[in-house]
């Protein structure tokens, strides 16, 4: 059993871990639905990589990262509601994907497993895809810390101190596209956005400061990956959404001691 879960398990805790802190700042933003809009896309890329013979994580990434930078682009514009732009964006995306997909005829695609994951077909080098992607983001993450959540709390203030307000929401949506790219195969595209915004949410109502909410954001989503492989093994059910599950118990859980608490 440890032999045959252990690579989804470390795929599950990688994603898990870098999806604490990112989630915070799209919690902390109110970015979930740009979220689903970056999930949705990636059905494109998947389409586009099949369509196109190229490789599916690299078509996964240039099609996440791309929206990413229209979108941010056609906001500077201010042209329409961001949430009307990332409603646009999000069906718009889906619907391409879904019509180039109807051009493979001759590949057969399981699309279940891209659209709620596969977490058990796991191979060592989806893991060296994954963690490179995991260190990246953790990386840009440790480095622009401290401008992104001046620029999350006031952006206007953020932009009298100096900081690049523009470029620091590009960056952070660069790095929600390059985390939901290399998650999707295995969490999938439907229910990635899950992993980042449960578990922030639930650390939401257990932490007093940002770095602690994106601290406990990863425990409960580290946790929430064991439960749900163990879930999936014990009663046969999809690795993917079992997660999901888990941190959704977990997010219940905390809401009903924090309620007692007060």
């Amino acid at each position: 059993m440890i032999d045959f879960l252990l690579p989804s398990l470390l795929a599950g805790l990688g994603i898990a871990l870098i999806a604490g802190p990112l989630g915070s700042f799209v919690v902390w933003r109110k970015m979930a639905y740009f979220g689903d809009t970056l999930a949705h896309a990636s059905l494109m890329g998947l389409a586009l990589g099949f369509l196109l013979e190229i490789n599916i994580y690299f078509a996964l990434l240039i099609c996440c990262l791309g929206l990413a930078v229209i979108l941010v682009t056609l906001q500077r514009q201010k042209l329409v509601a961001t949430d009307t732009l990332l409603g646009i964006l999000a069906h718009s995306s889906l619907s391409l994907g879904l019509i180039a997909v109807s051009f493979l005829d001759s590949v057969r695609i399981d699309l279940m497993s891209y659209l709620f994951g596969d977490l058990l077909a796991v191979s060592p080098s989806d893991l060296i895809v994954i963690y490179a992607g995991v260190a990246i983001v953790a990386i840009t993450l440790f480095i622009f810390w401290r401008p992104l959540l001046s620029t999350t709390i006031n952006e206007d203030l953020a932009a009298i101190d100096g900081i690049n307000v523009d470029l620091m929401r590009l960056i952070l949506m660069l790095m929600v596209g390059l985390v939901i790219a290399v998650g999707m195969k295995f969490v999938g595209a439907l229910i990635m956005t899950s992993l980042l915004i449960i578990p922030a949410a639930t650390a939401r109502k257990l932490s007093k400061t940002p770095e602690q909410m994106a601290a406990i954001a990863s425990v409960i989503g580290t946790i929430s990956v064991c439960c749900g492989l163990y879930l999936s093994w014990t009663f046969d059910t999809p690795a993917g959404p079992s997660v999901v599950i888990s941190a959704t118990g977990m997010f219940m859980l905390s809401q009903i001691i924090k309620t007692k608490v007060n």
